[in-house]
Protein backbone atom coordinates (compact mmCIF):
# COMPACT_ATOMS: atom_id res chain seq x y z
CA UNK A 1 0.00 0.00 0.00
CA UNK A 2 1.33 3.43 -0.92
CA UNK A 3 2.19 5.62 2.06
CA UNK A 4 0.39 8.94 2.52
CA UNK A 5 2.68 12.01 2.37
CA UNK A 6 2.36 12.54 6.13
CA UNK A 7 3.06 8.90 6.94
CA UNK A 8 6.01 8.86 4.55
CA UNK A 9 7.41 12.00 6.19
CA UNK A 10 7.21 10.29 9.57
CA UNK A 11 8.91 7.16 8.19
CA UNK A 12 11.77 9.16 6.71
CA UNK A 13 12.22 11.20 9.88
CA UNK A 14 12.79 7.98 11.82
CA UNK A 15 15.59 6.75 9.54
CA UNK A 16 19.25 7.20 10.42
CA UNK A 17 20.07 7.70 6.74
CA UNK A 18 17.69 10.67 6.59
CA UNK A 19 18.72 12.39 9.82
CA UNK A 20 19.52 16.11 9.77
CA UNK A 21 22.84 17.22 11.23
CA UNK A 22 22.58 20.78 12.55
CA UNK A 23 26.36 21.01 13.05
CA UNK A 24 26.70 20.94 9.26
CA UNK A 25 23.97 23.50 8.55
CA UNK A 26 26.50 26.07 7.36
CA UNK A 27 28.68 23.71 5.33
CA UNK A 28 28.02 25.78 2.22
CA UNK A 29 29.89 28.66 3.87
CA UNK A 30 33.10 26.67 4.33
CA UNK A 31 36.18 26.73 2.08
CA UNK A 32 36.21 23.91 -0.49
CA UNK A 33 39.19 22.18 1.15
CA UNK A 34 37.39 22.10 4.51
CA UNK A 35 34.31 20.53 2.91
CA UNK A 36 36.52 17.96 1.21
CA UNK A 37 38.16 17.14 4.57
CA UNK A 38 34.76 16.74 6.19
CA UNK A 39 33.58 14.46 3.43
CA UNK A 40 36.74 12.39 3.53
CA UNK A 41 36.39 12.03 7.29
CA UNK A 42 32.83 10.83 6.86
CA UNK A 43 33.89 8.25 4.28
CA UNK A 44 36.64 6.93 6.56
CA UNK A 45 34.06 5.28 8.81
CA UNK A 46 32.28 3.33 6.08
CA UNK A 47 34.70 0.39 5.97
CA UNK A 48 34.38 -0.09 9.73
CA UNK A 49 30.59 -0.16 9.45
CA UNK A 50 30.89 -2.86 6.79
CA UNK A 51 33.40 -4.69 8.98
CA UNK A 52 30.84 -4.92 11.77
CA UNK A 53 28.62 -7.00 9.45
CA UNK A 54 31.26 -9.37 8.04
CA UNK A 55 29.85 -12.54 9.65
CA UNK A 56 26.46 -11.86 8.06
CA UNK A 57 28.07 -11.03 4.73
CA UNK A 58 30.15 -14.21 4.79
CA UNK A 59 27.12 -16.37 5.61
CA UNK A 60 25.25 -14.86 2.67
CA UNK A 61 28.19 -15.46 0.33
CA UNK A 62 28.46 -19.14 1.28
CA UNK A 63 24.75 -19.59 0.63
CA UNK A 64 24.96 -17.74 -2.70
CA UNK A 65 27.97 -19.78 -3.85
CA UNK A 66 26.20 -23.03 -3.00
CA UNK A 67 23.26 -22.07 -5.20
CA UNK A 68 25.40 -20.76 -8.04
CA UNK A 69 27.47 -23.95 -8.03
CA UNK A 70 24.19 -25.71 -8.93
CA UNK A 71 23.69 -23.38 -11.88
CA UNK A 72 21.75 -20.64 -10.10
CA UNK A 73 21.90 -16.93 -10.82
CA UNK A 74 22.66 -13.90 -8.68
CA UNK A 75 20.05 -11.17 -9.16
CA UNK A 76 20.30 -7.69 -7.67
CA UNK A 77 17.14 -5.60 -7.33
CA UNK A 78 16.95 -1.97 -6.27
CA UNK A 79 15.74 1.50 -7.15
CA UNK A 80 17.67 4.69 -7.81
CA UNK A 81 21.28 4.67 -6.59
CA UNK A 82 20.89 1.22 -5.04
CA UNK A 83 19.61 -0.20 -8.32
CA UNK A 84 22.40 1.46 -10.29
CA UNK A 85 25.00 -0.04 -7.97
CA UNK A 86 23.50 -3.49 -8.50
CA UNK A 87 23.54 -3.08 -12.27
CA UNK A 88 27.14 -1.85 -12.08
CA UNK A 89 28.31 -4.84 -10.06
CA UNK A 90 26.48 -7.27 -12.34
CA UNK A 91 27.90 -5.68 -15.49
CA UNK A 92 31.46 -6.05 -14.20
CA UNK A 93 31.23 -9.82 -13.73
CA UNK A 94 31.46 -10.96 -17.38
CA UNK A 95 34.73 -9.11 -18.18
CA UNK A 96 36.27 -9.92 -14.79
CA UNK A 97 35.18 -13.53 -14.28
CA UNK A 98 34.03 -14.61 -17.76
CA UNK A 99 30.52 -15.22 -16.48
CA UNK A 100 27.56 -15.47 -18.81
CA UNK A 101 25.74 -12.09 -18.79
CA UNK A 102 22.65 -13.94 -17.59
CA UNK A 103 24.47 -15.39 -14.56
CA UNK A 104 24.68 -12.15 -12.56
CA UNK A 105 21.83 -9.75 -13.31
CA UNK A 106 21.03 -6.25 -12.10
CA UNK A 107 17.40 -5.12 -11.99
CA UNK A 108 16.60 -1.44 -11.48
CA UNK A 109 13.09 -0.15 -10.87
CA UNK A 110 11.92 1.41 -14.12
CA UNK A 111 14.26 -0.59 -16.35
CA UNK A 112 17.42 0.49 -18.23
CA UNK A 113 16.17 4.06 -18.68
CA UNK A 114 16.31 4.46 -14.91
CA UNK A 115 20.10 4.14 -15.03
CA UNK A 116 20.31 7.71 -16.27
CA UNK A 117 17.01 9.32 -15.34
CA UNK A 118 14.41 9.11 -12.60
CA UNK A 119 11.35 6.98 -13.44
CA UNK A 120 8.37 8.39 -11.57
CA UNK A 121 6.82 5.96 -9.10
CA UNK A 122 8.88 2.91 -10.10
CA UNK A 123 10.51 2.46 -6.69
CA UNK A 124 7.11 2.43 -4.98
CA UNK A 125 5.88 -0.63 -6.86
CA UNK A 126 6.15 -4.13 -5.41
CA UNK A 127 4.16 -5.34 -8.42
CA UNK A 128 6.86 -4.07 -10.79
CA UNK A 129 9.48 -6.04 -8.87
CA UNK A 130 7.41 -9.20 -9.11
CA UNK A 131 6.96 -8.70 -12.86
CA UNK A 132 10.69 -8.13 -13.35
CA UNK A 133 11.56 -11.33 -11.48
CA UNK A 134 8.91 -13.34 -13.31
CA UNK A 135 10.39 -12.16 -16.62
CA UNK A 136 13.66 -13.77 -15.51
CA UNK A 137 11.83 -16.95 -14.42
CA UNK A 138 13.54 -16.81 -11.03
CA UNK A 139 13.57 -20.17 -9.24
CA UNK A 140 14.89 -22.20 -6.34
CA UNK A 141 18.57 -22.18 -7.36
CA UNK A 142 18.67 -18.42 -7.78
CA UNK A 143 19.57 -15.70 -5.27
CA UNK A 144 17.85 -12.32 -5.16
CA UNK A 145 19.57 -9.46 -3.33
CA UNK A 146 17.29 -6.54 -2.52
CA UNK A 147 19.24 -3.28 -2.12
CA UNK A 148 17.88 -0.18 -0.41
CA UNK A 149 19.65 2.42 1.73
CA UNK A 150 16.48 3.16 3.68
CA UNK A 151 15.48 -0.50 3.87
CA UNK A 152 11.88 0.53 3.14
CA UNK A 153 11.83 0.80 -0.67
CA UNK A 154 8.80 -1.18 -1.91
CA UNK A 155 10.53 -2.34 -5.11
CA UNK A 156 13.42 -3.96 -3.19
CA UNK A 157 11.14 -5.43 -0.52
CA UNK A 158 8.73 -6.71 -3.16
CA UNK A 159 11.57 -8.41 -5.01
CA UNK A 160 12.76 -10.19 -1.87
CA UNK A 161 9.26 -11.21 -0.78
CA UNK A 162 8.39 -12.60 -4.21
CA UNK A 163 11.73 -14.38 -4.60
CA UNK A 164 11.36 -15.99 -1.19
CA UNK A 165 7.88 -17.21 -2.11
CA UNK A 166 9.40 -18.79 -5.23
CA UNK A 167 11.98 -20.64 -3.10
CA UNK A 168 14.95 -18.47 -4.05
CA UNK A 169 17.65 -17.51 -1.58
CA UNK A 170 17.13 -13.92 -0.46
CA UNK A 171 19.45 -11.22 0.86
CA UNK A 172 18.38 -7.79 2.06
CA UNK A 173 21.04 -5.06 2.05
CA UNK A 174 20.08 -1.87 3.89
CA UNK A 175 21.72 0.98 5.80
CA UNK A 176 19.24 1.31 8.68
CA UNK A 177 18.68 -1.02 11.60
CA UNK A 178 15.40 -2.91 12.01
CA UNK A 179 14.61 -2.45 8.34
CA UNK A 180 11.66 -4.07 6.59
CA UNK A 181 14.00 -5.22 3.82
CA UNK A 182 16.37 -7.13 6.11
CA UNK A 183 13.40 -8.63 7.96
CA UNK A 184 11.91 -9.89 4.69
CA UNK A 185 15.10 -11.70 3.63
CA UNK A 186 16.74 -14.86 4.88
CA UNK A 187 20.04 -13.00 5.12
CA UNK A 188 19.59 -9.45 6.38
CA UNK A 189 22.65 -7.21 6.14
CA UNK A 190 22.28 -3.78 7.71
CA UNK A 191 25.35 -1.57 7.34
CA UNK A 192 24.64 1.52 9.44
CA UNK A 193 26.87 4.38 8.33
CA UNK A 194 24.92 7.18 10.02
CA UNK A 195 23.45 10.42 8.68
CA UNK A 196 24.82 11.79 5.45
CA UNK A 197 26.89 14.95 4.98
CA UNK A 198 24.06 16.26 2.78
CA UNK A 199 20.79 15.30 4.48
CA UNK A 200 19.23 12.26 2.85
CA UNK A 201 21.77 12.00 0.01
CA UNK A 202 22.25 8.26 0.32
CA UNK A 203 24.43 8.05 -2.77
CA UNK A 204 27.21 9.15 -0.39
CA UNK A 205 28.14 6.97 2.62
CA UNK A 206 25.23 4.57 2.17
CA UNK A 207 26.07 4.16 -1.52
CA UNK A 208 29.73 3.55 -0.71
CA UNK A 209 28.76 0.93 1.89
CA UNK A 210 26.47 -0.82 -0.58
CA UNK A 211 29.21 -0.85 -3.23
CA UNK A 212 31.68 -2.40 -0.75
CA UNK A 213 29.22 -5.13 0.20
CA UNK A 214 28.28 -5.89 -3.41
CA UNK A 215 32.00 -6.11 -4.23
CA UNK A 216 32.28 -8.80 -1.56
CA UNK A 217 29.15 -10.70 -2.57
CA UNK A 218 30.18 -11.07 -6.20
CA UNK A 219 33.97 -11.31 -5.84
CA UNK A 220 34.12 -13.81 -2.99
CA UNK A 221 31.35 -15.88 -4.54
CA UNK A 222 33.43 -16.07 -7.72
CA UNK A 223 36.48 -17.07 -5.67
CA UNK A 224 34.43 -19.87 -4.11
CA UNK A 225 33.33 -20.95 -7.60
CA UNK A 226 36.93 -21.28 -8.79
CA UNK A 227 36.96 -18.16 -10.93
CA UNK A 228 40.36 -17.19 -9.54
CA UNK A 229 43.67 -18.97 -8.95
CA UNK A 230 45.04 -17.41 -5.83
CA UNK A 231 44.43 -13.72 -6.44
CA UNK A 232 44.73 -14.00 -10.22
CA UNK A 233 41.74 -13.45 -12.52
CA UNK A 234 42.20 -16.66 -14.47
CA UNK A 235 38.73 -16.46 -15.98
CA UNK A 236 39.24 -12.94 -17.35
CA UNK A 237 37.70 -12.44 -20.77
CA UNK A 238 40.29 -11.03 -23.18
CA UNK A 239 37.98 -8.80 -25.21
CA UNK A 240 40.38 -5.93 -25.93
CA UNK A 241 44.10 -5.19 -26.18
CA UNK A 242 44.45 -4.29 -22.50
CA UNK A 243 42.78 -7.52 -21.40
CA UNK A 244 44.82 -9.60 -23.84
CA UNK A 245 47.98 -8.10 -22.33
CA UNK A 246 46.61 -8.80 -18.86
CA UNK A 247 45.90 -12.41 -19.87
CA UNK A 248 49.53 -12.94 -20.86
CA UNK A 249 50.70 -11.36 -17.62
CA UNK A 250 48.39 -13.59 -15.55
CA UNK A 251 49.72 -16.71 -17.27
CA UNK A 252 53.28 -15.50 -16.67
CA UNK A 253 52.64 -14.83 -12.98
CA UNK A 254 50.99 -18.23 -12.50
CA UNK A 255 53.55 -20.29 -14.40
CA UNK A 256 56.83 -18.37 -14.78
CA UNK A 257 56.87 -19.60 -18.39
CA UNK A 258 58.65 -17.87 -21.26
CA UNK A 259 56.85 -15.54 -23.65
CA UNK A 260 56.98 -18.19 -26.35
CA UNK A 261 55.45 -20.88 -24.14
CA UNK A 262 52.73 -18.49 -23.01
CA UNK A 263 51.85 -17.45 -26.55
CA UNK A 264 51.71 -21.07 -27.68
CA UNK A 265 49.52 -22.14 -24.76
CA UNK A 266 47.11 -19.23 -25.18
CA UNK A 267 46.83 -19.86 -28.92
CA UNK A 268 46.12 -23.57 -28.41
CA UNK A 269 43.55 -22.81 -25.72
CA UNK A 270 41.73 -20.20 -27.78
CA UNK A 271 42.83 -17.45 -25.41
CA UNK A 272 41.45 -19.14 -22.29
CA UNK A 273 43.82 -18.16 -19.48
CA UNK A 274 42.86 -20.97 -17.11
CA UNK A 275 43.39 -23.62 -19.81
CA UNK A 276 46.74 -22.12 -20.78
CA UNK A 277 47.98 -22.18 -17.18
CA UNK A 278 46.91 -25.79 -16.75
CA UNK A 279 48.52 -26.82 -20.04
CA UNK A 280 51.84 -25.27 -19.01
CA UNK A 281 51.92 -26.40 -15.37
CA UNK A 282 50.63 -29.93 -16.04
CA UNK A 283 52.46 -30.39 -19.32
CA UNK A 284 49.32 -31.36 -21.23
CA UNK A 285 47.87 -30.27 -24.54
CA UNK A 286 44.92 -27.93 -24.99
CA UNK A 287 42.15 -30.57 -25.32
CA UNK A 288 43.42 -32.42 -22.24
CA UNK A 289 43.49 -29.19 -20.25
CA UNK A 290 39.93 -28.45 -21.32
CA UNK A 291 38.78 -31.94 -20.28
CA UNK A 292 40.49 -31.75 -16.88
CA UNK A 293 38.90 -28.38 -16.18
CA UNK A 294 35.47 -29.60 -17.21
CA UNK A 295 35.82 -32.62 -14.91
CA UNK A 296 36.85 -30.36 -12.02
CA UNK A 297 33.93 -27.99 -12.48
CA UNK A 298 36.26 -25.26 -13.66
CA UNK A 299 38.43 -25.23 -10.51
CA UNK A 300 42.04 -24.88 -11.62
CA UNK A 301 43.56 -26.15 -8.36
CA UNK A 302 41.43 -29.29 -8.51
CA UNK A 303 42.36 -29.85 -12.17
CA UNK A 304 46.06 -29.49 -11.33
CA UNK A 305 45.64 -32.03 -8.54
CA UNK A 306 43.89 -34.45 -10.92
CA UNK A 307 46.77 -34.01 -13.36
CA UNK A 308 49.22 -34.96 -10.59
CA UNK A 309 50.82 -31.53 -10.41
Amino acid sequence: MTSTPRRLQAELASLTTEAFRPELSEIDQLPTLDIARLMNGEDAGVAAAVGARLPRIAAAIDAIAERMARGGRLVYAGAGTAGRLGVLDASECPPTFNTDPAQVVGLIAGGPEAMVTSIEGAEDSKELARADLDALKVGADDTVVGISASGRTPYAIGAVEHARALGSLTVGLACNEHSALAAAAEHGIEVVVGPELITGSTRLKAGTAQKLVLNMLSTITMIRLGKTYGNLMVDVRASNDKLRARSRRIVALATGASDGEIEKALTESGGEVKNAILAILAGVDGPTAARLLEESGGHLRAALADAGT
